[in-house]
């Protein structure tokens, strides 16, 4: 049955003058990065609602990432945050996730968390606390030496609620100097991932607020220094898409934090409110892809993609599997958009014809060439509730209640 499901859709794109072998080779390739934090109890300002199961150290953080890349094919790597995921040999953290067919992916150092950054870190007002924070990513960089990564995932809760409380220039200033002391640690083979929020937890300004200066800084910086893209960490509206083909264009989008949000950063399943703006976002991507510039290809090559999500009332695993499996939709969904009519109706200036282009390739049922890729995966062609009537669920509750948490 699913065999002429198959049949019928690859009949269907190729009348539409699809390569499915492009299409299916690059859905093959798509790798996405889980975060170990999103297997951790997390909550809101409010409250966390303690999930029985949940890991108690970082080794059951990867236990439990391996089986979202068991029942998927397409997370391998796992992202950690210190001093979360801080263990006494990391040689031996590396070596677990290797034999669980994982590998560590960036590392995030969480500069928000101890008192002394109550009032910022690379850009408080105390030198001392300053060097603090440099030190606390210096030490990541060895960390990514020990465990293989290649990626410094940085992101700063660093601003300010009310006016007069800081002076904004030489913020600017002191991360500047603290974020080139670190750059100057970085291998050849090294990136630094530079995140932004416009708001949250500071309420009035922000010293990283959005993806110009996130930019900025890394060209300062140097070509190791990248921006990362966090999909909500937007105001509503903004047009994401059109941020991600700029930074295409100037070789620096270096990754990914994909979520999903209605208002703000709500950190939900991807593509739950809005799958027609990661289709969007993608759709530039594969565009970069296709790019007659090497340095865009190699860009657009490069990426990491990464989930950042912290599932407060669903079941982590299952919610970190959707996620995949919605973002394998949207990706797939905008590989399907027929480039060449596109390019023809926007050099012709037709605007409905180029609209629709993109909204029949959306419009696309993806399921069969999914069922396709992941039979040639190897893995379930319904990982979520392959993973759900899998005695993995069950076998975690004798962890009980208060595990990891941020």
């Amino acid at each position: 049955m699913m065999d002429q499901a198959y049949q019928l859709f690859e009949k269907q794109q190729e009348e539409r003058g699809i390569n499915l072998n492009d299409v299916k080779k690059k859905l093959l390739d798509l790798k996405i990065e889980t975060p170990s934090w999103g297997y951790g109890d997390s909550g809101t300002r409010f409250k966390v609602f303690q999930q029985e199961g949940v890991p108690r150290d970082p080794y059951e953080k990867l236990a439990d990432a391996a089986q979202v890349h068991k029942y998927t094919g397409a997370a391998p790597s796992v992202a950690i945050h210190i001093p979360w995921d801080r263990v006494d040999d990391y040689s031996s953290l590396k070596n677990y996730a290797n034999d669980l067919g994982l590998t560590i992916g960036a590392v995030n150092p969480n500069l928000f968390q101890d008192d002394d950054y109550k009032y910022g870190s690379v850009t408080n007002v105390h030198s001392k606390i300053r060097k603090k924070a440099v030190g606390q990513m210096i030490e990541c960089i060895q960390i990514m030496r020990e465990v293989g990564s290649k990626d410094l995932s940085l992101w700063f809760a660093d601003g300010t609620n009310y006016p007069g409380q800081g002076n904004f220039r030489l913020r600017k200033k002191w991360m500047e100097e603290s974020l080139t002391e670190v750059y100057r640690q970085l291998d050849e083979d090294h990136r630094m991932l530079i995140e932004y929020k416009f708001f949250e937890p500071a309420f009035y300004h922000t010293d990283l607020p959005d993806w110009g200066t996130a930019f900025n800084l890394s060209m300062k910086l140097g070509p190791k220094a990248q921006v990362l893209v966090d999909t909500g960490h937007h105001p509503l509206a903004t047009n994401i898409e059109y941020i991600v083909s700029y930074l295409l264009e100037e070789n620096r989008l270096g990754g990914f934090h994909f979520n999903s949000r209605k208002y703000a950063d709500d950190d939900l399943i991807v593509a739950a409110h809005n799958p027609y703006e990661l289709f969007l976002i993608f759709h530039q991507i594969v565009e970069a892809l296709h790019d007659e510039t090497k340095d865009v290809v190699q860009n657009a090559q490069s990426i990491a993609y990464m989930l950042d999500q912290c599932h407060n009332l669903e079941p982590k695993i299952p919610a970190m599997i959707r996620s995949i499996t919605n973002v394998q939709t949207l990706y797939a969904k905008a590989l399907l958009v027929n480039r060449n009519r596109l390019h023809q109706a926007q050099q012709e200036q037709n605007v409905l014809a180029a609209e629709h282009e993109l909204r029949r390739a959306f419009d696309v049922d993806v399921t069969p060439l999914l069922y396709a890729i992941r039979e040639e995966k190897g893995v379930p062609v319904d990982p979520v509730n392959a993973y759900l009537n899998s005695s993995y669920p069950q076998e975690i509750v004798k962890r009980g209640k208060g595990g990891a948490s941020w």
